[in-house]
């Protein structure tokens, strides 16, 4: 379980201005970059015809036009995690997905990576950037979040965040009966702001 003494840790979603932080956040984080959370924006298609810099090049291009992709914690000027979350009609393939199709009409913004540096990991930074980045899609006027978490020990997808964080996080799960995929939901409509 995660402790909760991550100190002087700052949120921020990735911009234009902030394009060399994920830069530098990727060149440090292998996993990351073979992905560069390009996987669920990407129809299946086209993730698999692309290569590593394409995936790359491609979410450095999505943050040019404007479109939200995540946010990063920093500590200090260091970036040390990153969140994934956008609209989730911007994520070609889970659109498309049949194993997580929409549940409902309501308007979503989704969470499907969640990285931490290895040194800032057990110390409560996964469950804080999900705070975070709840308060950004509020911010951006979400008025739901919805994240798709699988279980710790399970073979794929596993940054896309455990249910236990997500549910410290004020998730609940609405997964509907006879679905195997988790889905996670926070009303942003609803109750206080999240404390990060």
């Amino acid at each position: 379980m995660e402790s909760q003494n991550v100190p002087e840790i700052r949120f921020r979603p990735v911009t234009v201005e902030r394009l060399t932080d994920l830069a530098d956040f990727s060149l440090c984080h292998g996993k990351f970059r073979y992905c560069s959370c390009m996987r669920w924006r990407m129809t299946s298609t086209a993730f698999r015809r692309s290569t590593k810099e394409d995936r790359v090049a491609a979410l450095e291009e999505l943050v040019r036009a404007g479109t939200p992709v995540g946010i990063l914690a920093y500590s200090g000027t260091e970036p040390v995690g990153w969140c994934s979350i956008a609209p989730r009609e911007t994520y070609a393939a889970l659109e498309r997905s049949r194993v997580l199709p929409r549940i409902d009409d309501t308007p979503v913004w989704s969470v499907v990576c969640l990285f931490v540096d290895r040194h800032f990991r057990r110390q409560g930074l996964t469950c804080r950037l999900l705070k975070a980045a709840i308060a950004y899609a509020r911010d951006q006027g979400a008025s739901a979040v919805e994240g798709y978490p699988v279980a710790p020990d399970a073979p794929s997808y596993t940054y896309m965040g455990s249910p236990e964080t997500f549910r410290r996080a004020g998730f609940v799960d609405v997964t509907p009966a006879g679905q195997n995929r988790v889905v996670m939901r926070y009303d942003s409509s609803c109750g206080k702001r999240p404390k990060s």
